[in-house]
């Protein structure tokens, strides 16, 4: 067996009420400030007020800043930064989707930084020695089950008006993350959709990296996959199912902590592009380019998919190991699995079905090729000119 390293967020809770998890989790680090990163949609949902009553009577001083948009810009980052200085916070949450708790990650790291957002975006561009004190306690809690943030060290911020850039570094593992189902009741059908299949890319992409794949991360891909692809279609049919909303949150965080050690791969760099230029979800965004680019990526490397296939489509003869059928052909069936479900849930992957024209695909590629930290770990090397006909195929 090769050598591998292995990390997570130190402190899970599912289940339990997020008001009770939290005052727990922030009683434990001696934080009596508490500023919650949230975006206006969740607060308008009604899901941050309980919350912070409940923290408040536990003796709690707490801030809400809900002053977050999707792909959040640089600049939206440093306001909320500069508001937690302002409020004093000893602590931070992020509260909603990937948007909110990737700032609020940032946010418990700039806090005490001298060191410029600027400098620190690829992997392991922090400098320790310029976090004086290191980053604020935080902690995580997710609304949706897609993004897997809440257990990943990793924050995406959009520069300029088109490109998005990450800060890749353990110092951004949560302290703690707190899984809650009943947050995420009352997510829309077409939300709910994006974000479990986001999740289920996450655990793909994480499944069949190049780099750093490993027995641990290879376990938490297939556990989430099955959580998911059975969590997502009884979630779509009943939005109050509670056991069907647990599967997919603890899906999602199972496939966050997979590729948070085996990084993701063509899918996300092709996807990024598409929600920069055109403000597209990120989770629809990876539906769109999803089937284009697994089939590509099977041409040559099938084994994986066809392993995945085995464990959610073929039956049970295939799943001991004993099933018929080539790498190439399993391969294959999963890849129509995921298109078949993408459908199931109503959702159009078509580029078109968002605004996209055949005149924008060269701008496409043009900025997926940028996204080397990501291309990097795709199983078939990816070129302009291949980008270029996987987003014609998905038009």
């Amino acid at each position: 067996m090769s050598e591998f390293s292995f990390q997570t967020v130190p402190s899970l809770t599912f289940g339990e009420p997020a008001a009770d998890a939290l005052a727990s989790m922030v009683a434990g680090v001696g934080a009596r400030r508490l500023m919650l990163v949230t975006d206006p949609g969740v607060r308008v949902a009604g899901l941050v007020d309980p919350v912070v009553a409940a923290l408040e009577t536990s003796g709690l001083t707490v801030a809400v800043y809900d002053d977050i948009e999707a792909d959040p810009p640089e600049a939206k980052v440093l306001a909320a930064v500069e508001a937690a200085r302002a409020f004093g916070a000893e602590a931070i949450v992020g509260f909603g989707g990937g948007s909110p708790m990737d700032t609020a990650k940032l946010v418990a790291l700039l806090v005490r930084a001298e060191q410029p957002l600027s400098e620190m975006y690829g992997v392991a561009q922090v400098d320790r020695s310029r976090v004086p004190g290191g980053r604020l306690p935080l902690f995580q809690v997710p609304t949706t089950a897609g993004t897997g943030s809440e257990v990943t060290p990793i924050a995406i911020v959009t520069v300029g008006a088109e490109i998005k850039l990450g800060v890749v570094d353990p110092i951004l593992y949560a302290d703690g993350a707190v899984l809650d189902p009943s947050l995420t009741t009352g997510l829309p059908p077409h939300v709910t959709a994006h974000t479990g299949i986001d999740a289920m890319v996450h655990a793909i992409e994480a499944y069949t990296t190049k780099l750093r794949k490993n027995p641990l991360s290879d376990s938490l891909a297939r556990q989430a996959l099955l959580l998911l692809a059975s969590g997502l279609p009884r979630a779509m049919e009943d939005g109050s199912d509670l056991s069907a909303r647990g599967d997919m949150l603890l899906g999602a965080t199972l496939a966050g902590q997979a590729f948070a050690n085996a990084p993701v791969a063509a899918v996300h760099a092709l996807a990024y592009p598409i929600g920069a230029l055109f403000h597209v979800p990120h989770g629809l965004s990876n539906t769109q380019v999803l089937a284009p680019v697994l089939r590509f990526n099977a041409e040559t490397n099938p084994g994986l998919y066809a392993e995945l296939a085995d464990l959610l489509v073929l039956d049970r003869a295939a799943r001991s190991g004993s099933g018929t059928g080539s790498d190439a052909d399993r391969a294959a069936a999963f890849i129509d699995f995921m298109a078949q479900l993408t459908a199931d849930c109503g959702v159009d992957p078509r580029l078109r079905s968002v605004g996209i024209s055949h005149n924008d695909l060269p701008k496409l590629a043009e900025d997926a090729m940028k996204q080397t930290r990501l291309l990097q770990n795709n199983p078939r090397e990816m070129t302009y000119e291949t980008a270029l006909a996987i987003y014609s195929a998905a038009l």
